[in-house]
């Protein structure tokens, strides 16, 4: 049996994308789309679990918390800015048109 052969890094193919325009992986690892939805147009970027910070956030699908290291989407208005961006399940945001928005928290529960 003969020796496995390394392929070279820089040759050809490979993901190693530093561009956005056309939707594969970045520096923040994952691939970015845009999506229509509500006739508005959606940015929609993929997270990895070993690229998500160590961050917490909360789904708008669920109203769970996305604990750190869980792949997950990163979804903001294609004309909107840093604060419209939110944090998503995968499964919510492909759920999101099943879903209701009359979630109803706690008079306690944390809003972030």
């Amino acid at each position: 049996m003969s020796p496995r052969r390394n392929r070279q890094k820089g040759a050809g193919g490979g993901a190693s994308s530093a561009g956005g325009d056309d939707g594969r992986g970045d520096r923040f690892g994952g691939f970015w789309q845009r999506e229509e939805w509500q006739g508005e147009e959606w940015s929609v970027r993929h997270v990895s679990g070993a690229s998500a910070a160590g961050k917490r956030y909360r789904c708008p699908g669920c109203d769970q918390e996305i604990p750190p290291a869980v792949a997950h989407v990163v979804v903001w208005p294609e004309h909107g800015g840093v604060d419209d961006r939110r944090h998503w399940h995968k499964a919510c945001w492909n759920a999101r048109d099943r879903r209701t928005s009359r979630v109803q928290r706690s008079r306690n529960a944390p809003r972030y």
